[in-house]
């Protein structure tokens, strides 16, 4: 598990769930990585948990299907399950409004 603060009153408190160091979890750290850094303009916090290093999150989460991301800065929290590679479809994910800077 590792968390990347950013700002302490963050719009976007984003939790990211994986499984180890598989394929699909590297390509989801990296996509949302890539977000937050260009999409959200340092207004973020980021928090990945593993699955497998600390199961009782995803249990208290009520996480049953990775990979997932949870957007605790919105009411309900929001959530994004499945392949996060697709940018696009991640930026139309939890509560996530973003300023294309290209």
């Amino acid at each position: 598990m590792s968390k990347i603060p950013i700002k302490r009153n963050s719009e976007y408190q984003l939790t990211l769930f994986i499984t180890g160091a598989s394929h699909n979890s590297v390509r989801a750290i990296n996509t949302i990585k890539f977000i937050c850094e260009k999409y959200l303009q340092g207004n973020y916090m980021l928090e990945i948990v593993d699955v497998y290093q600390v199961p009782e999150i995803a249990y208290q989460e009520k996480i049953t299907v990775l990979t997932a991301l949870i957007n605790k800065g919105t009411q309900p929290h929001q959530r994004l399950i499945g392949d996060l590679s697709d940018i696009q479809w991640v930026l139309r994910g939890p509560g996530i409004n973003f300023m294309d800077k290209e």
